[in-house]
């Protein structure tokens, strides 16, 4: 795979500020921190990983918020705790 730059990160969010893209990186890295996987497939360290994310337009400022909800889970223990136990 090709080498992952700033500037194709940069052209794809539109926006020239490279501190805004540290954001969104630090953001992205954060949630795969708390166990969101990877949108890519990929063996190379997160950083990288969030990086080829970004440059292939899989997140950007308006969907990074989405992936930090968490699916919820259901549990069968739920059920028996509201039983009686006489």
């Amino acid at each position: 795979m090709a080498r992952i730059t700033v500037e194709d990160c940069l052209a794809q969010i539109g926006n020239e500020n490279r501190f805004m893209l540290i954001h969104l990186a630090v953001a992205r890295v954060k949630q795969h921190r708390n166990g969101q996987p990877f949108l890519i497939k990929g063996k190379n360290k997160e950083a990288v990983m969030t990086l080829r994310e970004i440059a292939s337009g899989k997140i950007n400022f308006e969907n990074i918020k989405d992936f930090t909800k968490t699916p919820e889970k259901k549990t069968d223990g739920d059920a028996s705790a509201t039983e009686d136990i006489s």
